[in-house]
């Protein structure tokens, strides 16, 4: 068949425009890529798969996400580039037919402690107008429905100046907010421990403060002992009321220490201030433990937890009002506001009936607006990110999910492929990073990225359609078929950890034994109530290890070595074996290339332009004083051992010279999880979701606890590193520990000693324990919704 062209050789009928339809990548080589080139259809869903750390995020995230973004900033003016993050272009040499990127990443969402659902997504915007309209008694603006405004009023002289000459006039102010003054809209009120604060027995000059960073010779105590209000030398225990109430109580007041002004304040409130205004999540492991000791968390008695004043909770809109409105499960909140009808807010409850749809649509509708928004899952706030982007008009956009089955059972699986599919079919281009076969299965066009992780990735190994993946020789298509057998025997208990009466979130007082000395695999649907029985409901005093998503706390300068603690048996050895101080084999500390201050690169700001980052030329990116490359340990200097790769690093620490046992067991057990190909110096920022939570998992391994909960451990993983943890696992609990998992992949749940399985649906319809017992009569009774999906895999 022949096409006819006109005389420029265009198909007659087309339009240069419509040539557009791929986006193009050329030369990339962010992290690991190597020069990759690769075309991507457009208005298509394209999948990348490929094992942890193999470049996918990389590729995506990292060049062409990245590009997109940078590129929309530019078309703003130089003033407001001022106030937006400066983005660096990325090390690609081409990229071509970009459109607007919109990324929906797994970062948790603000573990801020006045965030909740509802704050996060505007919805309880909406429902505050809903409520200064509608509200009966009316009790002023949508402020009075906030809890992050406190009703305040003043009044006083003000200077005026009119036409040259100075007036003083009277004048008030006040603002009605809905904030509770007691718990100050946090909704609990502390009480606080004296005894873990302080030992009474001692002085403060003996060490009697035990908060962490209160050291003897700390500013933190040289304030109190200097202030000249207290003794320094005499026991606490023995001070006078007066004494006592200045420590514990005293109003801020302006003191010299020395030659130094400070202000000097009660210890309470300055605990209360630098501890407890913080949320508990973002705290790092031993402050967390120290506020967990010393603090107990009691509901507000004057809000009962609402977190709203008596004014708020006292205006009401057909019989509820706005605390009851953000405390029901979202599904039935949407059937309450379908139920308001008034003409003045027809537009406003169009909409926020709209989003709560979408909440219901996406899976979330078991959620309420009250719920912090730290407690959601890294899946969760994922989904809750959609929401804004469900009902939009917009098309020819590119979006990129972040495995977005992250948290999702088996049979929720399905709805969000069903939503992904919605956005391509309006026209946009979806990536999504993805290791799930389901996923993978309703891709038009997948990119396999490997063959290995680290050094071994970085490279293109397949490009085509699901079928075309099954019979290539790759890692993903030779591991797309694999199922993993039920376990014929399993092991059996050897003891019990008993929780009674769990109420937490939408639990409905569950009893139940986990058995301890066997892999327990806990599931059920997404908000069954997996995690609020786990986390909010075992008894304290458990030994448990728990082991989350969370995201690390740590800057650009923190890397493996750092934050496994491995770095200090090998300043230590490297000091001991060159008969100088430790502090010298430190990027942070002495030893720290002066011109970089030890951070290998040199950060150049251009205002409005993006941050130029380039290697220092003084150390070369070694990070180090030239003086201190010159101590070696067994033939290597510091900076070489910092680039090791972990299983270098496991040989080298082994024998001779260089034998560190202290170092050598971090070692293994970071191979064991999977990480072997890190580099000991790699920057943290750099890993992705499934690499940090194996790092926290190595680094916890070490701890004495002897029960672990893992919350999703395959997070990130591929379908052929899913073997080896499921080895790891196996020598975990074969070594004595009892290990828990929080865990929907069905070769986890099919490799379990027994399944607890929580349900049958989500929110008010979830909570109960639908079924106990091995995997086996799991699939033979298939009375669940996971019975049933997991007969099907298993192939029963």
């Amino acid at each position: 068949m022949s096409i006819a062209t006109d005389e420029n050789k265009q198909p007659t009928g087309s339009h240069p425009a419509d040539t557009h339809d791929l986006i193009r990548v050329q030369g990339a080589r962010v992290n690991n890529l190597k020069d990759v080139s690769i075309d991507i259809p457009k208005r298509r869903l394209t999948v990348f798969t490929g094992v942890s750390g193999s470049g996918k995020s990389s590729l995506v995230f990292g060049t062409i996400a990245a590009e997109s973004q940078r590129m929309i900033n530019e078309t703003y003016s130089a003033f407001v580039q001022g106030f937006m993050p400066n983005l660096a272009r990325p090390d690609v040499d081409v990229l071509e037919g970009l459109t607007t990127a919109i990324i929906v990443d797994q970062e948790r969402m603000g573990a801020n402690s006045r965030s909740t659902v509802g704050t996060a997504t505007d919805v309880n915007a909406m429902l505050r107008i809903v409520f200064s309209r509608l509200g009966q008694p009316h009790v002023g603006s949508p402020q009075a429905f906030s809890f992050n405004v406190a009703s305040i009023s003043g009044a006083g002289a003000v200077t005026v100046e009119r036409g040259g000459k100075t007036t003083k006039e009277r004048r008030s102010f006040e603002i009605t907010g809905g904030m509770c003054p007691r718990c100050e809209g946090m909704g609990t009120v502390n009480d606080i421990d004296l005894t873990q604060l302080y030992d009474d027995s001692k002085s403060l000059a003996e060490g009697a403060m035990t908060i962490p960073g209160y050291t003897a010779d700390g500013w933190g105590v040289k304030i109190f002992t200097g202030s000249g209000f207290l003794d320094a030398d005499k026991p606490i225990r023995d001070y006078s009321k007066r004494e006592l109430n200045d420590f514990l109580y005293k109003e801020p007041v302006k003191v010299k220490v020395g030659d130094i002004n400070m202000t000097y304040e009660g210890l309470i409130p300055k605990v209360q201030k630098s501890f407890l205004s913080k949320d508990r999540e973002a705290m790092q492991p031993h402050i967390r433990a120290f506020v967990d000791r010393a603090v107990t968390f009691t509901v507000c008695p004057e809000c009962n937890g609402t977190r709203l004043n008596e004014g708020a909770r006292s205006s009401r809109v057909a019989g509820i009002n706005i605390a009851e409105a953000c405390a029901m499960q979202i599904s039935d909140l949407a059937e309450w506001v379908r139920g308001l009808h008034e003409p003045s807010v027809a537009p406003l409850l169009v909409a926020l009936q709209e989003t709560l749809d979408s909440f219901v649509t996406i899976g979330l509708g078991y959620l309420s607006l009250d719920r912090p928004a730290g407690t959601l899952s890294g899946g969760e706030a994922q989904r809750t990110k959609m929401i804004r982007h469900l009902g939009s008009s917009l098309t020819d956009v590119t979006y990129v999910f972040d495995e977005p089955t992250i948290g999702l059972h088996p049979h929720d699986i399905q709805r969000m492929n069903e939503l992904l599919l919605r956005l391509r079919d309006k026209g946009n281009t979806v990536l999504v990073v993805e290791h799930k076969p389901e996923m993978i299965a309703i891709a038009d066009h997948v990119v396999d990225i490997g063959p290995g992780a680290g050094t071994a990735g970085g490279t293109i190994c397949f490009e085509g359609d699901l079928n075309e993946l099954r019979l290539s020789d790759t890692l993903t298509g030779r591991h797309l078929a694999d199922r993993v057998a039920l376990k014929p025997t399993v092991r059996q208990p050897t003891g019990k950890l008993e929780i009674r009466g769990a109420t937490a979130h939408n639990l409905k007082n569950v009893d139940v034994d986990i058995p301890l000395g066997q892999l327990v695999v806990v599931t059920g649907v997404a908000g069954s109530g997996k995690s609020s029985l786990l986390h909010g409901s075992i008894p304290a005093g458990a030994g448990v290890v728990s082991i989350d998503q969370g995201a690390i706390r740590g800057s650009r300068r923190s890397n493996p070595a750092t934050y496994t603690g491995m770095l200090e048996p090998i300043r230590k050895a490297f000091a001991k074996a060159n008969g100088v101080k430790p502090a010298l084999f430190s990027s942070n500390s002495e030893g720290a290339c002066p011109n970089c201050n030890g951070a290998g690169v040199i950060y150049t700001d251009l205002g409005m332009m993006a941050t130029v980052e380039s290697p220092c030329e003084v150390c070369e990116g070694k990070r180090f004083q030239a003086s201190v490359l010159e101590y070696r340990l067994g033939g290597r200097d510091v900076s070489e051992v910092l680039g090791m790769s972990v299983i270098e690093a496991e040989e080298f620490f082994r024998s001779g010279d260089a034998r560190t046992p202290a170092a050598h067991a971090i070692l293994d057990r970071l191979a064991d999880v999977g990480l072997g190909y890190l580099s000991l110096g790699q920057p943290l920022t750099t890993l992705s979701g499934g690499e940090r939570q194996r790092l926290k998992l190595a680094t916890q391994m070490g701890e004495k606890g002897g029960v672990y909960i893992l919350d999703e451990p395959t997070t990130g993983l591929h379908l052929a590193d899913v073997e080896n943890l499921l080895g790891l696992l196996d020598r975990l609990v074969d070594s004595g520990k009892s290990v828990i998992v929080v865990e929907h992949h069905q070769a986890v749940m099919a490799h379990a000693d027994w399944i607890i399985d929580l349900g049958p649906g989500a929110g008010h319809d979830g909570g109960r324990i639908v079924f106990e017992g091995s995997p086996v009569d799991l699939v033979a009774q298939r009375k669940t919704l996971t019975g049933e999906h997991l007969a099907t895999y298993v192939g029963a």
